[in-house]
C-alpha cells in the first residue's frame, strides 16, 4: 500500500460521516493542491472524484462541495501567482530551480505563447497544476488576465472532477 492509498479512504469516510464539514475539507485540499510545491504531496484529485461519487450515492449537496473545490483551487492558484510575482529573483536562486532551469524556461515559453489559455489548461495537468500560476507570476502575466483564467479554470476543474461521479451514481442508484 502507498501513502496515497492509505490516506484517501479515511478522508472519504470522514467526509461521509461529517457532511457539514465537507465544503471546508475540499476547500483546504484544493487550496493545498494548488500551491506551488504542495501540489506534489496532496492527493486531492482522487479525493474529489471520490467525493463526487459520495455525492451521487448519498444526500450530500453538490453545490456547496463544488464551491469548496472551486474556491480552494482559485485561492491556491492566486497564492502561487503571488509567490512567483513577489519572489521572482529569489526563486531563480533556489537549489531545485538551479538544478532544472529548463522547467522554468519551458513553462515560461508555454505561458508566453498561450497566455490565459496556458493558465486554464495548466489547471488540468496534475504535475504542472501549481507551477503554471507560479511562473505566470514570476514573469508578470497581467494580474486581471491571470485571474480571469484562474476563476474560469477553477470552476471548470471543480465541475469536471465532481460531476461525473455525482451524476452517474445518482442515475444508477436513483
Amino acid at each position: 500500500m502507498s501513502f496515497f492509498s492509505d490516506i484517501i479512504p479515511p478522508i472519504l469516510d470522514f467526509v461521509r460521516q461529517h457532511q457539514a464539514w465537507a465544503p471546508l475539507i475540499v476547500f483546504v485540499l484544493a487550496l493545498l493542491e494548488s500551491i506551488v510545491g504542495l501540489s506534489l504531496v496532496v492527493p486531492s484529485t482522487p479525493i474529489f472524484v471520490g467525493v463526487g461519487a459520495l455525492i451521487g450515492a448519498s444526500d450530500i449537496a453538490f453545490w456547496p462541495i463544488f464551491a469548496g473545490v472551486a474556491s480552494g483551487g482559485f485561492v491556491g492558484d492566486w497564492a502561487s501567482y503571488w509567490l512567483g510575482f513577489h519572489f521572482k529573483d529569489k526563486v531563480m536562486e533556489w537549489k531545485a530551480v538551479k538544478a532544472k532551469p529548463q522547467l522554468i524556461e519551458r513553462t515560461k515559453g508555454f505561458v508566453e505563447k498561450w497566455g490565459m489559455a496556458a493558465v486554464f489548461v495548466g489547471r488540468f495537468v496534475s504535475p504542472i497544476r501549481s507551477f503554471v500560476p507560479f511562473v505566470a507570476g514570476m514573469f508578470q502575466m497581467p494580474f486581471w488576465l491571470f485571474q480571469i483564467a484562474n476563476l474560469s479554470s477553477a470552476l471548470a476543474w471543480a465541475y469536471v472532477l465532481l460531476a461525473p461521479g455525482a451524476k452517474l451514481l445518482r442515475d444508477y442508484v436513483g
